[in-house]
């Protein structure tokens, strides 16, 4: 597939199709009626929906391949739920533990057909129950990448590709976590943040293994 780095955020949408473009449709005025009740976004991001969370999930699609994604703290569905009605023919299972956000999780997904399942509970209780393992994992503004290779470890040690979105810091994250993992990262540029990027995770060898002091 096409990588997107380089594309803006208006070509990302631009380049969808119609019939993805009405299923999102279906899903801004499904999170807007649902934001009166339910606060599932900032307030602040809600005139930038198509770009603020639409793009910037779209963006991840085409950055990895495989039939069955997992996305891990999923809340109002990003990028999960956007890459399960971009990706008709690949399953994604969203990870969320507020009920209340996977009810509205179920309820987009009926609404628009999008191949996703909802598991409602804690990452470390669903993970070893998805099966077959994902080939990719997707996780944005839940952790830092350090937390997140850690929550991930078990898919990712199966060979599963990770797709972090990360802001500014991204630099700091990537050092911080390569003192306590073994793994490969691509940065790349967000079409959305220009000073964010999406880390993609390959390789991972799970913890480094402290070698003992020699005592002479």
């Amino acid at each position: 597939m096409a990588e997107l780095h380089g594309q803006s955020a208006a070509e990302i949408l631009a380049g969808v199709s119609r019939e993805t473009r009405d299923r999102l449709a279906i899903y801004e005025a499904e999170l807007r009626r649902w934001q009166k009740v339910k606060n599932l976004v900032g307030p602040s991001t809600l005139g930038e929906i198509w770009d603020r969370h639409f793009a910037d999930s779209l963006q991840l699609a085409d950055l990895a391949d495989g039939e069955v994604w997992a996305d891990l703290g999923s809340g109002a569905g990003f990028p999960g739920l956007v890459i399960a009605i971009a990706r008709p023919n690949t399953q994604v299972h969203l990870v969320e533990s507020d009920s209340r956000k996977c009810a509205f999780l179920r309820h987009v997904a009926r609404a628009t057909g999008a191949p996703a399942k909802v598991w409602e509970g804690r990452i470390e209780a669903v993970l070893p129950r998805l099966d077959p393992v994902p080939q990719v994992v997707t996780a944005r503004a839940l952790a830092s990448l350090d937390e997140l290779l850690e929550l991930a470890a078990p898919l990712l040690s199966n060979g599963t590709t990770g797709l972090f979105p990360k802001g500014r810091d991204h630099l700091s994250e990537l050092t911080k976590a390569a003192e306590s993992w073994i793994f490969e990262a691509d940065a790349i540029p967000s079409a959305v943040d220009s000073g964010g990027r999406i880390l993609r995770i390959r390789r991972f060898g799970g913890r480094l293994v402290s070698r003992p002091t020699d005592p002479s």
